[in-house]
């Protein structure tokens, strides 16, 4: 007994139900479905390829990394990708590769995949090889549009959200926020950057020189080292939470209490930052939302080339406030030796646009 037979539909029914198409009501649908379910039906792919002109395949490109951030993205595709009906197929690029994202690019095309997504690329100096690529849609995470036709992207908000992180500080009372930034051939590294450095001189406040890292807790270490030195030094947003991590070890060691005499935030929120100590102020990455709304455009362009993308939303915004960040310390009034605590000047400036907040663990 085949699906059609047990709906009591025709089998071109069954094929537009099964190739999602208009003009089947909801009730046909709902017995088509339910009869596939159990005669355990599958669609297959290649019959409909076949048929389509399409692989019902897309090619994600991203960096061959355990890093946290990049790695829950990848991971927030492939639960995204699960709901399309599409297959995934992966490609790892190498930091150093000539060839980087280009090279990638043109193995899924060589594959015939019907739409492509690069997760969290770097600046490999080949932008400009890319925008003579085909024609399907690309869909970029974490990064501006390439140099390639079709582009869409997602999960560009770092320099808000780094913009919420250095706000917060500066509204405890810090007359600045150091900066422990990322490694600025990432673009989500330069987004963050800009966001902090943006904020400060919105609120006129002094900028300090940059302190950068790899992503990894030994440089945030490093890092803590040289900015103990700094009798000035009260808030530092780390552009991830491994080098806040190794950063907060540092001050310690040198005598800088967290939060007492340093305010640390950092960014991910990755699974540990609730349970180090001090447990971590942090910003909080979307990364499944950002993967879900990007699968429906890439898809969506996928299967409607000649119609516009679906409008693109700002993702969200989630200050995680813990242990890590309190006022500034009290300091010595000029030539009177005593103390007075810094209290901060000029009014708040808010959220970035699109919302986001506070949470407290």
């Amino acid at each position: 007994m085949d699906v059609a037979q047990l709906a009591g539909v025709s089998q071109k029914t069954v094929s537009r139900v099964y190739n999602d198409e208009p003009y089947v009501s909801a009730d046909v649908r709902r017995r088509v479905l339910e009869a596939g379910e159990e005669l355990g039906y599958r669609m297959n792919n290649a019959a409909r390829a076949l048929a389509s002109g399409r692989t019902r395949s897309i090619g994600v490109v991203t960096l061959g990394t355990a890093l946290y951030g990049p790695a829950s993205l990848i991971m927030g595709v492939e639960r995204a990708v699960r709901d399309t009906g599409y297959a995934l197929r992966v490609v790892n690029t190498v930091e150093g590769d000539p060839t980087g994202v280009a090279g990638a690019v043109d193995s899924l095309l060589e594959q015939g995949v019907d739409g492509i997504v690069i997760s969290e690329p770097i600046d490999d100096g080949n932008g400009e090889d890319l925008s003579a690529r085909g024609d399907v849609p690309i869909l970029v995470l974490g990064a501006p549009p390439l140099s390639m036709p079709r582009t869409l992207a997602a999960g560009v908000g770092a320099d808000l959200m780094a913009r919420m992180a250095t706000e917060y500080l500066l509204e405890l009372g810090h007359e600045t926020v150091h900066h422990l930034a990322g490694p600025q051939r990432w673009y989500a590294a330069r987004d963050r950057l800009e966001g902090w450095r943006s904020t400060l001189a919105a609120y006129g406040r002094r900028i300090p020189p940059v302190v950068e890292g790899d992503w990894s807790a030994s440089a945030g270490y490093a890092a803590g080292r040289e900015l103990a030195a700094d009798g000035e030094l009260t808030a530092v947003f780390a552009a991830n939470d491994d080098m806040a991590i190794g950063l907060i070890r540092a001050l310690a060691e040198a005598g800088r209490r967290v939060p007492e005499d340093v305010s640390v935030v950092g960014f991910d929120d990755i699974p540990v930052a609730p349970y180090v100590t001090p447990p971590l102020t942090t910003m909080r990455q979307p990364f499944d939302t950002v993967a879900q709304e990007g699968l429906k455009r890439l898809v969506h362009s996928i299967e409607n080339p000649d119609a516009p993308p679906l409008p693109a939303s700002e993702p969200p915004a989630d200050l995680v406030v813990r242990a890590s960040t309190a006022p500034p310390p009290p300091r010595k009034t000029p030539g009177s030796g005593r103390f007075a605590a810094v209290s901060p000047s000029g009014g708040r400036v808010g959220p970035p646009p699109g919302g986001g907040g506070a949470t407290y663990d």
